[in-house]
């Protein structure tokens, strides 16, 4: 966002708030870098808005059930002196979806921002653990029993799912891995 870097420096000093676990600037690094890999083999989206969106997709982070919800509020106030409104419109509607990461398939915007977001899924062994760490953390509040069954349900319903990625190039590249993760995972949590 080099022309709005007071909206940037604001998003990014969330992502940095030393109370965040896994949603933080790595996270956001890692997504974007993610999204660069995507449209690097291939994978075309819209690139403005999904950047963006990428930016506030987690700019609210606090284990509240409506975080998306007001990421999504905030990049609808502070981007219309930046970027057209239905660039507005498009970004509120990705970060919105994130919450379930189930974008049509013909939703190439979805599709890309959904991938790129679980893209750590698929994480090599060292990051896959440091992540689960990261995410315990952000739920220090809750005790092992709480945090495990809430755990294991997210990961049963993603294991669920026919596939987790649903760009072409994700689901050739990273769904093994992130399939093995998951099932390491869940095994440990019983």
């Amino acid at each position: 966002m080099p022309d709005a870097p007071e909206v940037r420096d604001a998003v990014a000093a969330a992502y940095a708030d030393p109370s965040r676990g896994y949603h933080d600037t790595r996270h956001l690094s890692e997504v974007l870098g993610r999204l660069h890999d995507l449209a690097s083999n291939g994978v075309a989206f819209d690139s403005t808005p999904v950047v963006l969106a990428a930016w506030f997709h987690d700019a609210v982070y606090d284990g509240e059930r409506d975080a998306e919800e007001r990421s999504a509020a905030w990049a609808e106030d502070a981007l219309p002196a930046v970027v057209s409104a239905d660039v507005v419109a498009e970004v509120a509607r990705l970060v919105r979806l994130t919450e379930t990461h189930t974008p049509d398939d013909g939703d190439v915007n979805g599709c890309a921002l959904s991938d790129a977001d679980l893209g750590i899924l698929a994480a090599p062994i060292d990051r896959y653990e440091e992540y689960v760490a990261a995410v315990r953390r952000e739920y220090a509040h809750l005790d092992d029993a709480v945090f495990d069954a809430g755990r294991a349900d997210v990961l049963r319903a993603l294991a669920a799912k026919p596939h987790l990625f649903h760009t072409s190039y994700a689901r050739q590249q990273w769904e093994q891995a992130a399939r093995a993760n998951l099932e390491r995972e869940l095994a440990r949590l019983g």
